[in-house]
């Protein structure tokens, strides 16, 4: 995972993923997240199984949009961008997180319906692409080995929330979700995408609800992209904690030291994310919101990135109130190795 800070120049220009990181990060990403800091700009998403140009809005309900203009090729050390003021406008800063899948595609038919799928077993990350039948019973193949424990789920082709499961929530019970774009509470009503219960999800697939009001994963027609990650030692960390309402922040144990972190409270909170290449030291303030297009946000003496996790330093409801419960996802910055305190 990269997380690489640019400068616009609205006109064209490459992208290193190496750029700004502590370590000789170089990859073809195949998810990429592009987000202004100083302006009040929407979170662009672009991934290779869905092509390039072709980019999704986390802070809205909006369906896919295709604009030429905005991210033309996935790079084997990067990306390209064009002139769009919303990924590329002159002067304005902004921040690519990446993450690498497979570098290809392929077709996946462990689920009753056939999906299309870019896999990184190694990183526990696959991006999956289908298109539903309405029938009941259905299920899609994830491309993963391992029980997926972190889930983004949009719909490509109709304007909808995007669908957020996490282990950490509810155990296998998929139906619980949160919503990427909005401050809701954890819900397993609202038109859930996924089953509930053990069923909800395997090794393999995931199992798509059906007669719900919009047949949720698995409405007629529609075309719907997931984010699927599981966690790997050194790597990734997904998991929950509770909050204590003190600035002596709770403390949590991830095994690496950070690069990336997104946080979000299971009552009615914004989501949070941090990464160290905005923020190079602690306390770390430098925030930024997935369901919000608010510029970057830099007071208040949030988080601290450690040598082995996280701490929060903040009394703030949304992150750190006493006895709530907050869910995360954690990528390293130094994956499988060492790491010092900052």
């Amino acid at each position: 995972m990269a997380a690489t800070t640019y400068t616009g120049n609205g006109s064209t220009q490459s992208i290193l993923n190496s750029n700004n990181t502590t370590t000789s990060v170089s990859f073809q990403p195949d998810l990429v997240w592009l987000k202004a800091r100083n302006s009040a700009t929407s979170n662009y998403l672009f991934d290779a199984v869905r092509g390039v140009s072709n980019y999704l809005i986390s802070d809205s309900t909006a369906a896919e949009a295709t604009a030429g203009n905005t991210l033309t090729a996935f790079n084997s050390n990067g990306f390209s961008l064009s002139s769009s003021a919303g990924v590329n406008f002159n002067t304005n800063t902004y921040i690519a997180w990446q993450w690498k899948a497979g570098g290809s595609t392929s077709t996946n038919t462990s689920g009753t319906i056939t999906s299309t799928v870019s896999v990184n077993a190694t990183a526990g990350f696959s991006v999956v692409t289908w298109t539903g039948t309405g029938a009941s019973g259905a299920s899609v193949g994830h491309g993963l080995s391992t029980l997926p424990q972190f889930v983004i789920i949009k719909k490509r082709n109709v304007a909808e929330n995007w669908y957020v499961a996490a282990y950490a929530t509810q155990g296998l019970n998929y139906a619980y979700h949160l919503f990427l774009n909005t401050t809701g509470a954890l819900s397993a009503s609202n038109d859930p995408y996924l089953l509930s219960g053990q069923s909800s999800l395997t090794s393999s697939t995931l199992a798509l609800a059906d007669g719900t009001s919009n047949n949720g994963g698995n409405q007629n027609g529609t075309t719907y992209v997931a984010y699927c990650w599981t966690p790997i030692s050194g790597y990734s960390a997904f998991g929950s904690y509770t909050g204590n309402g003190s600035t002596d922040g709770p403390f949590i144990y991830t095994g690496f030291r950070p690069r990336w972190v997104m946080v979000k409270g299971t009552a009615i909170t914004s989501w949070y994310v941090w990464d160290s290449s905005r923020a190079t030291y602690n306390v770390m303030n430098e925030t930024l919101y997935p369901n919000l297009s608010n510029a970057e946000s830099g007071s208040g003496g949030i988080i601290d990135f450690l040598s082995n996790g996280f701490k929060l330093r903040t009394t703030a409801s949304d992150l750190n109130s006493s006895g709530a419960t907050q869910i995360y996802a954690a990528f390293a910055e130094n994956p499988f190795k060492y790491a010092l305190a900052r």
